[in-house]
């Protein structure tokens, strides 16, 4: 069997970056078990609810929900257990450090294969409230309306 080269995403966390103010973000392996690792492989997980926490120096992914396999059998494995992520030390000491303080929480962005290997993109955010969410939407929607605005008039069709 050939080896797998590239990213291939499994599953996105989309609504994080509405929630969240990304600081940081880590890319980290996952301590998986066969059953979900094929079961990933057919393109089935939810990263929706799922946080990270770091407990007595090892960092764990909580809430992540990946459905049994459907051709496992009692030898499959419990859809929304914890899960181990691979960190470096360094990696882990500086979480340690940052979520400490107050209002940081470390978030899973996405879910995805990288040559051949489950890794979690896992971001370290501060939470919005709902006042920032609109102001950010604000913002983008300006961007946005600016750079259609500067289009139009880089190709003659914007009239007064």
């Amino acid at each position: 069997m050939a080896k797998e080269n590239g990213r291939k995403v499994i599953v996105s966390n989309r609504r994080a970056r509405h929630d969240y103010t990304i600081v940081d973000t880590y890319e980290a392996g996952v301590a998986l078990v066969g059953t979900e690792v094929k079961s990933l492989r057919a393109g089935k997980a939810s990263l929706a609810d799922s946080f990270a926490t770091v407990d007595d120096g090892e960092v764990f992914l909580r809430g992540l929900h990946i459905p049994e396999y459907s051709h496992g059998t009692w030898t499959n494995h419990e859809p929304r257990r914890t899960r181990k992520l691979l960190l470096h030390r360094r990696e882990i000491e500086k979480l340690i450090g940052k979520t400490k303080e107050s209002g940081y929480s470390l978030i899973p962005l996405s879910l995805y294969f990288k040559d051949g290997k489950v890794k979690v993109e896992l971001a370290l955010g501060k939470g919005r409230k709902a006042y920032d969410k609109r102001q950010a939407i604000a913002k983008r929607d300006a961007q946005r309306e600016m750079a259609r605005a500067m289009g139009r008039t880089a190709k003659g069709k914007y009239r007064r």
